[in-house]
């Protein structure tokens, strides 16, 4: 909700402090369509790490061979050297991020680019991404049969036609 955005992350982050949350850990994307060229290059999901969380993980991302969410020319064309943070289409989760490295809190971001439609096949790269480094259930091979899928998802795309109308 338009205004809403920063008293919530605020109050939420406020809560992951009091609760004395070791990790957060956001489930996030960006738009596709708006990818630099460096990140159009190999994987479409990346990651960030506020500071704190970084001592503790940051070799692991390096061993995973994991890309770190590139950052962007704030002034494209005019002053290519002053370098920020841009997630087209991430919603609160830059806000989220840069509140939680200026407060302490470990908080990992971990994103996929992803198109409109049907972005189930997103949802399992990304949970299946986590997965690697967190270990949340052991497999060989990342599957999307592996996970519980909401039941709300047999709704994504509305009711089915009705048999009346053949």
């Amino acid at each position: 909700m338009k205004n809403k955005y920063r008293p919530f992350c605020q109050t939420l982050l406020s809560w992951v402090k009091s609760s004395k949350c070791a990790r957060v850990v956001v489930l996030s994307s960006s738009h596709a369509y708006q990818r630099d060229d460096e990140q159009l290059l190999g994987t479409p999901l990346r990651y960030l790490l506020t500071p704190d969380l970084e001592k503790a993980v940051g070799g692991l991302m390096q061993e995973l061979k994991w890309k770190e969410m590139e950052k962007v020319a704030a002034y494209p064309g005019i002053n290519d050297t002053e370098k920020v943070l841009h997630i087209p289409g991430g919603g609160i989760t830059k806000l989220l991020f840069t509140e939680s490295c200026s407060k302490g809190i470990q908080m990992a971001v971990l994103l996929k680019f992803c198109s409109e439609g049907d972005n189930i096949p997103d949802a399992f790269a990304l949970v299946n991404y986590l997965n690697e480094w967190l270990q949340l259930i052991k497999c060989e091979v990342n599957t999307s049969s592996q996970w519980k899928i909401p039941s709300s998802w047999r709704l994504l795309f509305g009711n089915g036609l009705p048999p009346a109308l053949f």
